[in-house]
């Protein structure tokens, strides 16, 4: 099956990668999507998914968007079950999933952080590991360069993972205020 190979190319390239530690992922990181045949491939993006920031008391904005140009938007991941969203995968990368989403985002918006960053191990490697609070759903990363980082999305029962990039445009201290 052609999809199981870019799983499994992707997959290996991702465990080839070393491990980060939780706290060289503190910041606001710019997030894109890496094609590996999973069901999610293009509806972050479609969506205007902006990426992801990491606090320095280890909590997480697991899912912020951009909200007209000059705004990030932290949504609250758990209105979505993930097998559902999953299954919706093809509607998510439509124009009108755009577009209904552009106005639901502050409805969804989340009313704090979502998720925990912490040192986990996978497959015998410690490394930076973001746990959803109320989603069965770990992001795993392992270092691209010296701003970049590779996320693998893991979901509980779900052989399949999503793969993604981040990569740091601005330091902790220069977003405390926002």
């Amino acid at each position: 099956m052609k999809s199981t190979e870019r799983q499994k190319e992707v997959k290996e390239w991702f465990s080839s990668l070393a491990p980060v530690r939780p706290i060289e992922m503190i910041g606001l990181w710019r997030g894109a999507g890496i094609p590996s045949d999973h069901p999610l491939d293009g509806v972050l993006e479609n969506l205007g998914w902006f990426g992801k920031r990491f606090h320095e008391d280890m909590r997480a904005d697991a899912l912020l968007f951009q909200w007209r140009s000059d705004r990030l938007v932290a949504i609250e991941p758990g209105i979505f079950p993930i097998r559902l969203t999953i299954k919706a995968a093809p509607f998510g990368r439509t124009r009108v999933a755009r577009n209904w989403f552009s106005y639901l985002q502050k409805a969804l918006r989340a009313r704090g952080t979502t998720a925990s960053l912490k040192l986990q191990t996978f497959e015998s490697v410690s490394t930076a590991a973001m746990v959803y609070d109320r989603q069965p759903i770990a992001d795993y990363f392992r270092r691209t360069g010296d701003d970049e980082v590779a996320g693998m999305m893991c979901v509980d029962g779900d052989a399949r993972r999503y793969f993604f990039t981040l990569r740091r445009i601005d330091a902790p201290s220069q977003r405390q205020g926002e």
